[in-house]
Order: C-alpha cells, then structure tokens, then sequence
C-alpha cells in the first residue's frame, strides 16, 4: 500500500496577490522574508500571479527556486481579480493563520508581526487601519463616503475596508472559501464569520513602483459588489422613494387641473416647469433600472456557475511520505 503524502502545516500563511508587479517584487523580497524569519514561527508565503503581462511569474519563479521551503506560487490562468487571487491563496494556503499582504509594500511586511500577536490574544479576525494614509486626497475622499454608505447600508463595520493588510483564523478562511457566490467581498463576509473581530492601526508607505489596479470607476464598482451582495436596502430604499414619487405625481396633477380650471390663460408658462418634473421622474427610473440590472446582473452570474478562477501551475516542495 503506498504511503500516503505529507505537506508541512506551517503556522502562518502569507497570501499576496500579484498582478504586474516586477518592479515591486525585489524589494518585497528583501522586506518580507527577513520580518517573517525575524517572528520565529513557521510560516509560507503563498503568492498568487493573477495572469501578469509582465516579468511578475519570472521573479516568482526564481524565488522558489531561492526559497522553496517557505514559497509556495500559484499560477492563475488568466486576469481574474485581486478578490479571486485572494480566494485563489486561501485555498492554497495551510496556515493555521492567513495573513493577507499587497505586493506593492504600501503595507509594510513589518506589520504582520503586530497582527499575530493581536491574535495570540484570542482574536480570529484582525482588520486594519491605515496610519497616515498616503494616497492622493480623491481616494482618502472617495473611501471615506463609501465607508460610510457601505455601512449604513449593510451594518458591516469596517473602519478601512481598502486597507489589504489582514489576519484570519483558520476556521474563518475555511468559512470564505465554501461560500459559493461569485462576487464575494472577503473582509466583510470576514466580518459575518468570525467570533471575535478587531482592528488595530498599522503603518501605511507609498507604493515602491507601478501604479494602482483601483481607479475610481473600480471603487465604485467594488462597492456596488459589497454593498448588492450584502443588503436589498437600496431596492428597498428605491421602493419607498416611488411610494413619494407617486403621491407627489397624484398631488400635482390635482394641483394642474385646478390651475387650468381657475386659471385657462396661464397654462402654458407651466409647460417647462413640467418637462423639468417629468425629466426629474424619468431619472429617477432610469436609476432604479439600472439598480434593479445591479441585482439580476449578480442572479446572472450566479446561475452561470462559472469557477472563480483557473489554476495554471502551482510551485511547491514536494510532499514527503507520511
């Protein structure tokens, strides 16, 4: 009977997402191996090349080769999202604890470290805070309205929702990756899943080269994902506004006929005040067409059951026998 083989179960597990990112990776390199050897715990890094253009998988490659019994490379198919390389690192990862980290050192390896500890108090989910944040003002602007709406819609709180570095406890990576919905927002179904929350500050740099993934139609669009997948608010919202909409239609159309009765002469220096209300009116269902589309769009992609993503190769040491 053949033996059974054994992978190593290290303590912690680091996930980074990678998406054209050959001009960050060196330095992250330097950083990241050195603080993670510094802690004294067993620990992996698991990078996940999201379909990179450039030199990305080369650099991976060679760095398994340098460090093959703390590296582990995922190699995705094809561009599939930073959501779906994360999920992509989970399902990979070993770790009784899963680290998140962006590539581009915004977040300072350093870091990790801070957040382990916080877990060794009994904590199973550890989010984020960036400490003097350093993006450009529209961004800090367009976070902090989002943070906002997200939370007063889907009571999902989360002081810095776009910050990558995160820590989870083994059971609430397992719980993320047997949800099956294909847009899936990680750190707030993080938030639905873990016993004991927590966030603390962290220190935020500049990225070290490239430009962001994000730009400001991707936010939005994030945001629409969070905030349809975790709240049928806004459809609600939407509804009770047309409950307005029609009283107020029922009211002005009393109104105009009593005008035209009292007044015959002056009906038509009302004729553009009236285009402005129709108008008005025909913004308001446009928005909730398109509200609606949001809503039926996710049903869409559901009921395709396409996979989240395509694993092309994966770079590990090879299991020893049991």
């Amino acid at each position: 009977m053949a033996k059974a083989k054994k992978y190593p179960k290290p303590e912690v597990s680091v996930v980074i997402p990678v998406y054209n990112e050959q001009d960050s990776l060196p330095a992250l390199f330097t950083r990241l191996y050195p603080a993670m050897d510094a802690l004294g715990r067993s620990y992996e890094c698991v990078f996940v090349d999201d379909g990179s253009a450039d030199r990305s998988a080369a650099l991976l490659r060679e760095q398994f080769k340098r460090r093959p019994k703390q590296t582990r490379v995922v190699l995705l198919q094809s561009n599939f999202g930073q959501h779906a390389a994360i999920l992509a690192g989970f399902s990979a990862s070993r770790g009784e604890r899963i680290v998140t980290l962006d590539a581009d050192l915004q977040n300072p390896p350093e870091e990790v470290g801070s957040l382990l500890r916080k877990m060794d108090e009994g904590y199973d989910y550890v989010g984020t805070i960036r400490r003097k944040r350093r993006d450009v003002v529209w961004r800090k602007l367009a976070s902090r309205l989002m943070n906002r709406l997200r939370e007063r819609i889907t009571k999902v709180k989360m002081t810095d929702q776009g910050c990558m570095l995160r820590a989870y406890a083994r059971h609430v990576v397992d719980a993320i990756n047997s949800t099956s919905e294909i847009n899936t927002f990680i750190p707030a179904l993080a938030y639905l899943y873990a016993l004991k929350p927590v966030e603390v500050e962290v220190e935020h740099e500049e990225r070290q080269a490239g430009k962001s993934k994000y730009s400001l139609y991707k936010l939005i669009r994030l945001n629409f994902d969070l905030v349809t997948g975790f709240s049928v608010a806004p459809l609600q919202v939407f509804s009770f506004v047309g409950v307005l909409i029609a009283g107020a239609s029922l009211l002005l159309f009393f109104y105009i006929m009593v005008y035209r009765i009292l007044y015959p002469q002056g009906t038509v220096q009302g004729v553009f005040t009236l285009f402005a209300i129709v108008f008005f009116f025909i913004g308001i269902l446009l928005f909730g067409i398109g509200l609606l589309g949001e809503y039926i769009g996710r049903i869409y992609q559901e009921v395709q059951r396409r996979p989240r993503y395509l694993v092309r190769a994966i770079l590990e040491k090879k299991a020893t026998d049991d």
